[in-house]
């Protein structure tokens, strides 16, 4: 009998459980180790960081349906992964043992990197549930005595695509309240350009997204090292291409949302072999740890080189698309590995991605990931906004049933085909 270990029970954790489960026999055993007892749907906290949606809109208790499945559920958070003895000490002292782990925990924030900067301090984020809901309460304040807003992603962040949908639902929402004209706004980004998104640009999301900006009367500072955060001030570096000083800002704001850089959880890092010194899960082409082959990982939480070097450091995303890739070829992987078999299964790390802007958006696709391209794809539109909103219903009802269907694959795809066709 073997025992799969999850650990994370967020996108790639669930998607990773019922996959897992669909693949062993009836005497082995999956369990997700989570150290919360519910999902969250990430990709909609923006909204409800504007109160759009609430946080009952987008979670759910994840251990009525994992049992469903005959999945095992902890909700108790990993205190540290001990690879060497294949088990897990969880915060409460006790420890799971396993035959095969999956870590899919999702990224550890960063905000102590910057002084400052968080939810605990002087900026809002849209990075967790709990976070956006915070932000919600503090959004309602500002639209009764709205003022500057600054926004953005501050040095060696990895996901932008929430900072400039942030901005531009916020835009959104205060042009329906009739009160944007109150409200002079600054994007801050360590991407070199606006358009960047961490992938050397997709397409012509460079032209695309200045645009959008321009037509929203949102002013931006790109190369940017945000220094110091404080009260109502944020004090910014910006730099030239080469990396030298350019200007020094000091950004006056009544709100602020900035996400922060990621690294790995407190579980994985340090741990030699296991985890690079950001605290990233080292893995091979195979999702495999190369030191503890037992040891597979996938989502936000794996080591990922940059796509390119720029002037202040910007990490690569990890799209839904690339995240089911890797689950499915871990799955199978560990499958092979049960059955005496030396893995073959190689995810393909393509971006794809839904952008909500409020009332249109911009999807793109980028395959490869890391340039030159064969497909190098950026289309904006009100059919994003509808799409987005299909997204966030679509994959809720699939963890609930436990639907092991690709989403990307045969969603937003199939929906981007159709789109260009009528181009």
């Amino acid at each position: 009998m073997a025992h799969i270990v999850i650990l994370g029970g967020g996108i790639g954790g669930m998607t990773a459980a019922y996959d897992m489960k669909e693949q062993v026999g009836p005497n082995d055993k999956v369990t997700v180790v989570s150290e919360h007892p519910y999902f969250q749907f990430t990709p909609s906290n923006p909204w409800v960081a504007v109160n759009w949606r609430t946080r009952e809109d987008i979670t759910f208790e994840i251990a009525p349906y994992l049992a469903r499945k005959g999945i095992d559920f902890i909700a108790k958070a990993a205190k540290k992964v001990h690879p060497a003895d294949n088990r897990i000490e969880l915060i409460d002292g006790s420890f799971v043992d396993y035959d095969f782990l999956i870590i899919a925990t999702g990224p550890k924030l960063a905000f102590d990197e910057v002084e400052g900067l968080g939810p605990e301090k002087f900026t809002h984020s849209v990075c967790a549930v709990d976070h956006a809901v915070k932000s919600g309460a503090a959004w309602n304040q500002f639209v009764a005595d709205p003022g500057p807003i600054v926004v953005g992603a501050v040095q060696g962040a990895s996901c932008y695509g929430p900072a400039y949908e942030y901005a531009l639902i916020m835009d959104t929402d205060l042009r329906r309240r009739k009160i944007r004209s109150k409200v002079p706004m600054t994007f801050v980004t360590a991407e070199p350009y606006i358009g960047h998104l961490g992938l050397g640009g997709v397409g012509d999301s460079k032209g695309l997204l200045e645009s959008t900006f321009r037509d929203k009367h949102i002013k931006w500072i790109c190369n940017a090292k945000v220094t110091k955060v404080e009260a109502g001030k944020m004090y910014v570096t910006e730099h030239n291409d080469d990396g030298s000083v350019k200007k020094e800002h000091e950004l006056p704001f009544k709100y602020s949302m900035m996400l922060p850089a990621f690294k790995g959880v407190d579980a994985v890092f340090g741990v030699e072999g296991l985890a690079n010194p950001r605290g990233f899960t080292i893995i091979d082409e195979f999702q495999r740890n190369p030191k503890y082959k037992n040891i597979y990982s996938v989502g936000v939480c794996v080591a990922i080189p940059p796509v390119e070097a720029t002037p202040i450091p910007v990490g690569t995303p990890k799209t839904g698309y690339m995240i089911e890739s890797m689950v499915t070829a871990t799955v199978h992987n560990i499958r092979q590995a049960m059955d005496g078999k030396e893995p073959d299964h190689k995810a393909t790390w393509n971006a794809v991605c839904l952008a909500d802007f409020g009332d249109e958006g911009a999807a793109f696709v980028a395959i490869p990931q890391i340039p030159p391209r064969n497909v190098s794809w950026f289309k904006k539109g009100k059919w994003v906004h509808y799409a987005k909103v299909g997204y966030e219903k679509y994959f809720l009802n699939k963890i609930k049933k436990g639907n092991t269907e690709p989403f990307y694959e045969r969603y937003v795809l199939k929906l981007i085909g159709v789109t260009r066709l009528h181009k």
